[in-house]
């Protein structure tokens, strides 16, 4: 009986151990809020990562694409049953996540006989003002990161999803000095492109501690390009907008990138 929470801690720690291994070769995503809404971004060459929730709200998600489309599903039957039994506007990012989803994510992880789920996603809910835009990542296990001012960050106007903490840290340090919520939606292009770029670049560099070079990164991103699609969509914040989510295609967007 002595055993017993040892070896639930251990094998916590080995699943927890496994996840990340799964997750880290994960293609990157950023999400930023600018001056007409929010946009989604990513590159890669067959999967969707990114999808549509309901009205306001959009979810970019990387791991096993069927514990993604699951969940995604999963989300998309809440909002859509709270939008039904009351009304579209009372449909809530935060409700659905901390009450709903993040739930189910926690238990599934802790059962240790039965299989977690191979995700990590990033939700986004596009406001009336940039200030009001609110940002959630859901990690695994259930664990939930916000955009939101703390007694121990400043709130952000962004926010990042990628295989490692490290590539992620480096993604959200890149945005903290190139991102404006005012910015015009070329502008956040090239900086989640750019963010983009320092995630993917990083991803198995367990030393990068700092920021690559303006130029490396800037090679790197043309070479990614070459071979890579880019994946985007937009929550634009017209409330006179029937839909207010839009995918954008990488024939579009080509011509908006600077050199």
């Amino acid at each position: 009986m002595i055993e017993e929470p040892y070896r639930w801690v251990e094998a916590i720690a080995n699943r927890r151990e496994y996840i990340e291994a799964q997750l880290a070769p994960g293609s990157p995503i950023a999400a930023l809020g600018y001056r007409d809404g929010i946009l989604f971004l990513t590159l890669g060459k067959t999967r969707q990562k990114i999808f549509e929730i309901y009205d306001r709200i959009a979810m970019g998600a990387i791991g096993h694409p069927g514990d993604i489309e699951r969940l995604r599903m999963a989300a998309i039957e809440l909002a859509s049953t709270e939008g039904f039994s009351r009304s579209a506007t009372d449909v809530s990012l935060r409700r659905l996540v901390h009450y709903s989803l993040s739930p189910v994510l926690k238990t599934a992880f802790e059962q240790i006989y039965g299989p977690p789920y191979l995700a990590r996603m990033l939700f986004a809910e596009v406001g009336e003002r940039p200030d009001n835009d609110l940002f959630l990542r859901v990690d695994y296990d259930g664990e939930i990161a916000t955009n939101g001012a703390t007694y121990a960050q400043a709130r952000q106007d962004f926010a990042v999803l990628s295989g490692t903490q490290q590539s992620r840290e480096l993604m959200e340090a890149s945005l903290k000095t190139q991102h404006a919520p005012d910015a015009s939606f070329e502008a956040a292009l090239n900086s989640a492109l750019d963010a983009w770029s320092i995630g993917h670049m990083t991803l198995q560099t367990k030393d990068a501690k700092e920021l690559p070079e303006r130029a490396a990164v800037t090679k790197y991103r043309k070479e990614q390009l070459v071979n890579s699609g880019i994946e985007a969509a937009l929550l634009e914040r017209d409330a006179s907008r029937a839909i207010r989510y839009r995918s954008l295609s990488d024939k579009e967007l080509r011509s908006l990138i600077n050199d």
